[in-house]
């Protein structure tokens, strides 16, 4: 059975979003209808890129006090589970300027990504578990890059420096409610961790690299033993390959490793091309 969901994982830098392009475009190749989703598609149907969750009481504070702007703020909010979510970043795309500051430091802070662990994993859950009923009415093959097991490892150890089955037990959460899209998950590695994420430094703008060591060292899990810089990023990045191992091995769902360490685009496609032939076993 084809599956109807591919889930690509793997550390920064390793090729997840070469490896998501790629088997979108070898899954178009075979015919199949397929919908790519890579990291940080506001669009994403599983997942919350750039959405706030407010209150009543915090909604309603920005509604009262929005006057001319209230059309704005009502575009991009849906109201769920007695939460309102506001896709905020949707809306500084599409007003720019109009967008008042206030707002943006009201989303800021009630991201859906900065919120306690047990409030996130409630919210994307329930997300997936939506996803899952509509995809199967659908015909198409969905590609998601780094959603399954990064984003909850993310939040779990990086952000929140949680108990360790607390974190594993996010994505398995999420395995189970995907079980009927035959899901295929594709790991991909690296030989040289150090390697590949010095190359993605090199390649990536300066902000990225900036924002990716404040993220892994200044807040959970580097905080607390005290991880600084680079090297220090390396050292959590290594913490979060030995977990996210631990994580693999757990799961039940079709499943392979592909090593990416050769950067030969060609070879790789067709090992990827493999990988995804009918009655080839994962």
């Amino acid at each position: 059975m084809q599956p109807k969901l591919v889930l690509i994982e793997g550390l920064p830098g390793f090729g997840k979003s070469t490896t998501a392009q790629l088997i979108s475009d070898i899954l178009t190749e075979m015919n199949i209808p397929v919908r790519l989703f890579l990291e940080g598609d506001l669009d994403h149907p599983a997942d919350y890129e750039g959405v706030a969750c407010l209150t009543k009481a915090e909604y309603d504070e920005l509604w009262m006090t929005s006057g001319n702007t209230r059309n704005i703020l009502a575009s991009r909010t849906t109201y769920q589970a007695s939460h309102y979510l506001v896709e905020y970043r949707k809306i500084l795309n599409e007003y720019g300027s109009l967008v008042p500051k206030e707002w943006m430091d009201v989303f800021a802070r009630n991201d859906v990504y900065e919120l306690p662990l047990a409030q996130n994993r409630e919210l994307i859950t329930a997300r997936w578990r939506q996803f899952a009923e509509q995809a199967l009415q659908r015909p198409d093959t969905y590609v998601f890059e780094c959603c399954f097991i990064q984003n909850p490892v993310t939040m779990g150890m990086i952000k929140h420096d949680a108990a360790k089955e607390d974190t594993i037990s996010y994505p398995l959460e999420l395995e189970a409610i995907i079980a009927e899209l035959n899901p295929l998950l594709i790991y991909v590695e690296q030989d040289n961790l150090e390697h590949a994420f010095h190359k993605a430094v090199r390649e990536r703008p300066l902000e990225w690299s900036e924002g990716f060591v404040e993220y892994y060292t200044k807040q959970g899990y580097g905080l607390r033993r005290g991880h600084l810089g680079l090297e220090g990023t390396l050292k959590v990045l290594e913490a979060r390959r030995e977990l996210e191992e631990i994580i693999y091995n757990r799961l039940n769902i079709s499943k392979t490793k592909v090593n990416n360490s050769s950067y030969d685009l060609p070879a790789y496609k067709q090992v990827l091309a493999g990988m995804l032939k009918p009655g080839n076993p994962a």
